[in-house]
């Protein structure tokens, strides 16, 4: 058997309400979870299942690994992302291939939006 990327695992205080933001901001829909845990997806989905595991302490300093989102307006994301309660962190990088910005979930996990050029 193949080795197969099928998700990543997100610690988080509140993992309902994480999961509420990636969840409207993605458009998946929780599927079966553990208790007090919330997947988004299925395993076998196209995408990975993104897991959103409780843990008693908050985040602290710089997360290694962060997720990067394609978006077709970068603005209209932005907007988005401050509705579902996240946040812009001030962070831009304006790249030939296009542009990223560094956000923010309600819980402080960095992620970037990414507009190419086409």
């Amino acid at each position: 058997m193949a080795n197969v990327w099928s998700g990543v695992t997100i610690d988080c205080l509140d993992p309902v309400r994480v999961a509420r933001f990636w969840s409207a901001l993605l458009g998946r829909e929780p599927g079966a979870s553990e208790q007090g845990w919330v997947y988004l997806g299925e395993p076998g989905d196209a995408q990975p299942r993104l897991v959103f595991q409780p843990v008693a302490e908050p985040r602290a300093g710089k997360v290694r690994i962060h997720l990067d989102v394609s978006v077709d307006d970068l603005d209209e994301a932005m907007s988005t992302v401050a509705r579902l309660g996240g946040t812009f962190t001030g962070e831009r990088h304006d790249y030939d291939e296009g542009t990223v910005v560094v956000m923010a979930d309600p819980e402080g996990h960095e992620f970037c939006l990414v507009e190419y050029r086409r």
